[in-house]
């Protein structure tokens, strides 16, 4: 499948859990919605990315990615320590240029 490079790296990063490289997939005043909370910055998203991957100790498996009104929306296969896993949860994301400029996961 064909992601645009930030969504490429961002779900690489996951894989890799390597949260050093966020800067390079997010701009500066991304926001990230997650689980009914919002989070705005680099600091926040890269704690929360923390926090997750702590608390839930997940994995994601993209499986299908298309456009839809000028977003990317990838359809992903997620596993981890919480209930009812394995979910498929769709992760929209909205770039400006070459950086995630908004990411929002529902299920």
């Amino acid at each position: 499948m064909h992601l645009p490079k930030p969504i490429e790296i961002y779900f690489l990063s996951d894989k890799a859990q390597d949260t050093k490289v966020l800067a390079t997939c997010f701009a500066p005043n991304a926001t990230v919605c997650d689980e009914g909370r919002t989070f705005t910055g680099l600091a926040a998203i890269t704690a929360w990315r923390i926090e997750a991957k702590r608390k839930y100790e997940y994995t994601v498996e993209p499986l299908e990615a298309v456009q839809r009104d000028g977003k990317t929306v990838v359809t992903s296969r997620v596993s981890g320590n919480f209930s009812g896993s394995p979910v498929t949860l769709t992760y929209v994301f909205k770039l400006d240029r070459d950086r995630i400029a908004s990411l929002e996961i529902r299920s």
